[in-house]
């Protein structure tokens, strides 16, 4: 049995707190495509770069699977001392990940017919989406590669290697948007241009980086993908994640669309409360990537002190940056509102479910940590269920809440999904514990 390295919380913030500037990056670079569009003065153009980016929100992130499972199966293998396992899940991760997006490359005629109409799209809206998705499409092979590797470089603990490349990534494609809109005048092509640029110089430099840090990709692979086993652990874990990722998607969908029934500017100012939550959730995104890392490590080790320990310490973590995240929403949130929306009825109704989007961060913390844990530890099945679980405990507490409660309702219900989230995988983590290590050590 391999004996795994001890967790510290220097060890926890080494992972967690590049993760978090990879993500903030990330934001950014979907702010600045936006402006640089926006700065063009045209409606239509922007409103196409908006429906189209949700277009790709639902192709891709729904396919954010490959990332967790490259992730935990090779955190594992390592933790058991075993390299060339490691270097086979990277090899069928990425042959997994450019056909798929191969695949949303070669459909991208009927994605951008079917759906951007079904997002809305119409006249020169629909025109100016369609313009962007063809391109845009291209980049698809690259970003899921992306995904890939990103998840085995957390999986090897290379945390500032992903924050590199992250930057490397939003790097080209800031630089590439802003010249190819605003002083080449290509418009919206050449901001989906500027993503395919991006994706592309990320996946090259990463598969590089691998290729030094996993051994020669190429050896070994006839081998691992022979390997029917692998692909078959693969598939029942990229299974129960995409059932996972489309719950939790449909929860955000229908929070805003329930938003939507009372009115446009409560619609607006709900969609103020959760930018600020997709900027928090960076932080605690960052803390999940530290759970997944150390728990596939330490199960594959067999070291079940360590396990725990790596629980606790990224709980304390998590909890504490949800925290103050709380308290920042609740002392700066009207000046945030303020930035967002300069309409009065808009900051209005904003200024008044301030309190209970300010508690989201802190309720949701306990989710995204275990939800790392989970994922690291490659217990996708806990993971679906519980997140299947909690979502009809969502949708019972909105049908209760709701009617007689209004917006404050609706989040009251939200809160009790986030809050559900963690309580439901909290409640099944003791038993998957003895359960696993009670095996590895018979």
């Amino acid at each position: 049995m391999t004996k795994a390295p001890t967790v510290t919380h220097r060890a926890i913030l080494a992972v967690a707190v590049p993760m978090m500037f990879a993500y903030l990056s990330t934001a950014l670079e979907g702010s600045v495509a936006t402006a640089a569009i926006g700065h063009l003065g045209v409606a239509a153009l922007s409103a196409g770069i908006a429906i189209a980016a949700i277009l790709f929100d639902i192709l891709l992130v729904s396919l954010n699977f490959l990332r967790s499972t490259a992730l935990g199966l090779s955190a594992i293998a390592l933790g058991a001392g075993k390299p060339d396992t490691a270097r086979a899940v990277i090899q069928r991760s990425l042959v997994l990940a450019v056909l798929l997006g191969l695949l949303i490359a070669l459909l991208r005629g009927s994605e951008a017919h079917y759906g951007l109409r079904w997002l809305g799209g119409r006249g020169a809206v629909l025109q100016a989406a369609v313009s962007y998705t063809l391109i845009r499409a291209l980049s698809a092979p690259f970003a899921l590669g992306n995904y890939a590797i990103l998840g085995a470089l957390l999986g090897h603990g290379k945390a500032v290697a992903g924050l590199v490349l992250q930057l490397l990534l939003n790097t080209v494609n800031i630089t590439f948007c802003l010249n190819a809109v605003l002083v080449l005048h290509w418009g919206i092509e050449g901001a989906a241009w500027a993503a395919v640029a991006g994706e592309a110089s990320a996946f090259l430099a990463g598969f590089i980086w691998l290729h030094h840090l996993a051994g020669p990709l190429h050896k070994g692979l006839a081998e691992a993908l022979r390997h029917g086993q692998g692909w078959r652990l693969m598939g029942k874990l990229n299974r129960d994640t995409l059932i996972r990722t489309l719950a939790l998607l449909f929860s955000f969908a229908f929070f805003t669309r329930q938003g939507a029934t009372l009115g446009t500017a409560m619609l607006a100012a709900n969609a103020i409360h959760l930018q600020f939550f997709a900027l928090a959730s960076n932080g605690l995104d960052g803390f999940a990537a530290a759970a997944e890392q150390f728990a596939g490590r330490m199960l594959g080790a067999g070291n079940a002190s360590g396990f725990a320990r790596v629980v606790r310490l990224t709980l304390g973590w998590s909890l504490a940056m949800g925290a103050a995240l709380t308290l920042a929403y609740l002392v700066f949130g009207q000046e945030f509102i303020a930035l967002l929306s300069e309409v009065r009825h808009v900051r209005a109704d904003a200024a008044a479910s301030l309190l209970w989007a300010a508690l989201v961060p802190l309720v949701a913390a306990p989710a995204f940590q275990l939800d790392g844990v989970f994922i690291g530890a490659t217990w996708s099945r806990d993971m679906r269920n519980m997140m299947l679980l909690s979502l009809a405990i969502f949708l019972v507490s909105w049908l209760l809440l709701m009617p007689r409660f209004g917006n404050a309702g609706l989040w009251g219900a939200f809160l009790i999904f986030l809050g559900a989230r963690g309580v439901t995988l909290g409640a099944v983590l003791p038993a998957r514990l003895r359960l696993n290590f009670q095996t590895l050590s018979a």
